[in-house]
Order: C-alpha cells, then structure tokens, then sequence
C-alpha cells in the first residue's frame, strides 16, 4: 500500500485530521516558505502524536549540526533535504534521510545518486527549492522507479494522484498544496480523497 505524507503541518488540528484520516507521515517546513513552522511549535505537535506516525523536518541547505540539533529538540524521525545538498551531507546525518531531487532540471538524476536516502521526486523550478504546486513528466519518475523506491511529489491532488500512483508506481507520495483550504491550512476533505485514492480506498459509489 502507497505510504502518504502529509506536508506543510501547522496546526495541531490538522495534525490530528490527518492521522485520523491514515495519513502514514506529517512534513514540518523548517525553511523559509508560507507554510513554515517553529521547532518549539513542531515540538508541541509531535509530542501528541502516536508513535507510528513518521514526522518529517523539511529543510534546505542548512548546517549539519543545526538539522542534528533540530531533530533531537522537535523528536523527528526523518530529515528531509529539499535543497542543493550533496551526498556527503545525506550520508553524514545518521538516521532516516529522504533527498528531494527536482525532475526537469538540466542535470538528470542517475537512479544511484544518494544512496544512503530515499529520493522524494519534486517539479524543478529554479527560482524556488519546492513547494510550486505544479507536476513534471511522470514518465521522469515512472524510470527512477523501476530502479529504487521513491517518493512522488509535484502538484498532486486528489484528483490526479490514483493517476500517478499507476503511472509510476512509487514506494510513496507527498502533498501539501494540493490539499489545502489555504496556505497553513488544510482541507480536511481534501485529505481524506487524497489518502483514499492514493492508497486505493475509493469507493464503489464515488
């Protein structure tokens, strides 16, 4: 069953909606964006959160000691590098890594690049390290993937995600925008088609 991540928590309730809902893992953006939190505010969220749940520190570019020191304060299981940073950094932070690499960039991804982390697939835009809401070629992806397993992001919705999950078949895939109400606030109905059809929930009367 595709694993979903939820990005972009700000608040506690959609925090809990979300869980609620069967989301497999929370994002907290710790760079700068609209949907950027405080440590002490993803502390206070994280600490009411059941165990199983996977919570993810999005930055970018940041120093090695900061993101070790973020993930111990806030109690992260997983740091997510969403910038320019290179292996020896990934391989550095023990623990669970993911790496966003931006498909449609200049330089194409090899399927061996970071091996030491999981590779979350995001919309090359050369003005911003993420978060545009738009999609690339899922052909891009649907190579990666024959090869390792990924993570999909890039403009997904509710609508266009059982799509792409068939397309590429990622391990799987991350949404923020596409289920917003607003920026720093989810629509919780649109977290639950999303996480319905992601993982093959849909149903028959729908």
């Amino acid at each position: 069953m595709v694993w979903v991540k939820i990005c972009g928590i700000t608040s506690m309730e959609d925090a809990l909606a979300a869980v609620e809902l069967g989301a497999d893992a929370l994002g907290f953006v710790f760079a700068p964006s609209p949907r950027r939190i405080r440590p002490e505010k993803a502390r206070e969220i994280i600490r009411r959160l059941p165990s199983l749940i996977e919570t993810v520190g999005v930055v970018v570019d940041a120093p090695l000691s900061w993101m070790r020191e973020l993930r111990a304060f806030c109690g992260l299981d997983t740091l997510q590098l969403h910038g320019q940073e290179p292996p020896e950094v990934a391989a550095a932070l023990d623990g669970h890594i993911i790496k966003a690499v931006h498909m449609g960039s200049p330089r194409p991804i090899s399927p061996q690049a970071y091996p030491e982390a999981t590779l979350l697939l995001d919309t090359y835009d050369p003005r911003h390290a993420g978060g545009t809401g738009r999609i690339f070629d899922w052909d891009l992806a649907k190579a990666l993937a024959r090869h390792r397993a990924v993570i999909l992001a890039g403009g997904l919705s509710p609508e266009n995600v059982e799509h792409a999950v068939g397309l590429v078949r990622p391990f799987g895939v991350d949404v923020s925008s596409g289920v917003e109400a607003e920026a720093r606030r989810k629509d919780h109905a649109k977290m639950a088609s999303f996480i319905r059809r992601a993982k093959g929930w849909i149903s028959p009367t729908r």
